[in-house]
């Protein structure tokens, strides 16, 4: 999301949005999906006034998309070192990285 308000992020996953060959795959929903309850929920965020049932509806939407596995959340975590002097089995070598985390073992 690029912005605060989840509207326009949340509704790549509507069922007008949905990419056909009649829209020259042009649709924002790629993945196809379509879920009348989801699309219902959308509709009545767009027309809600109240911040807090405005939000209760995205989460509910949010749920939908999740539990139908629609998408697979990714999250990207920074990159870490350990300190050469706090780990050893590998750590301490320069360059590598959480990939030998099996081998890490604390130096008392």
């Amino acid at each position: 999301m690029t912005q605060p308000d989840p509207e326009v992020f949340m509704s790549q996953f509507t069922s007008w949005e949905v990419a056909t060959k009649d829209n020259k795959w042009q649709g924002r929903n790629i993945t196809r999906w379509r879920n009348e309850e989801y699309d219902k929920l959308f509709r009545a965020a767009e027309v809600e006034l109240d911040p807090v049932k405005r939000a209760t509806l995205f989460v509910k939407m949010n749920e939908l998309v999740i539990q139908h596995i629609v998408v697979i959340p990714v999250c990207c975590v920074r990159r870490w070192r350990p300190s050469p002097t706090s780990c050893g089995g590998g750590a301490e070598r320069v360059g590598l990285e959480l990939w030998t985390l099996h081998n890490w073992y604390k130096e008392a």
